[in-house]
């Protein structure tokens, strides 16, 4: 009797190709965006609890826009604040920014909160990325050392700290920002003295 080669699975094939577009470098960063994006869809940022959360100890820290504004970090105190740390080049950075991007823009009309996009890159590549997006956002660069409190090893990094200065969500990697959940928690942070 004759063995009968085994043929591949479909599943395996789909996995051979996956495995190969990884390798390539012009199809790498898009397919990791949309296996990130897979994991936006399920992960939502949870809030610290009350006893374990970091008190920010000062607010000096100086940023400036992509319009070459300077941004005095004080000037948040006492408002709800929400800090992404991100790069142009970092998939799970892109996979989460459109839902950052609206989450900014439901707080928009809202002079109590604020939202900072902070990179390290150039401010032309970040302007170019943010208009290529079409995001409405305004992205910032660090003139001075982060607060130690922030710690930013890895990106992306959002942080979202109470009017009275407390670290309420501390998340690093993609997820989904303009849930109801989070929503919820800043709300109740506005509320709050």
């Amino acid at each position: 009797m004759v063995k009968q080669p085994k043929r591949f699975k479909t599943s395996s094939i789909i996995f051979i190709v996956v495995i190969v577009l990884m390798i390539i470098p012009q199809t790498r960063q898009p397919i990791q965006i949309f296996l990130q994006k897979g994991i936006v869809m399920v992960v939502k940022p949870s809030v610290i609890d009350a006893s374990e959360r970091l008190k920010l100890s000062n607010y000096d820290w100086k940023l400036q826009d992509i319009n070459g504004e300077v941004f005095d970090f004080s000037s948040a105190e006492g408002k709800v604040i929400v800090i992404n740390f991100w790069a142009t080049w970092c998939p799970p950075c892109i996979a989460e920014m459109p839902s950052l991007d609206k989450l900014s823009q439901h707080y928009e009309a809202n002079d109590n909160v604020v939202f900072l996009f902070v990179s390290n890159e150039d401010i032309a590549v970040i302007d170019d990325f943010i208009t290529n997006k079409a995001y409405s956002f305004n992205a910032y660069q660090p003139l001075t050392y982060n607060p130690k409190a922030f710690n930013v090893s890895s990106i992306p990094r959002t942080l979202i700290i109470s009017k009275q200065g407390e670290i309420v969500i501390d998340n690093s990697g993609a997820a989904d920002w303009n849930s109801d959940r989070v929503k919820a928690t800043i709300n109740e942070l506005l509320k709050a003295f």
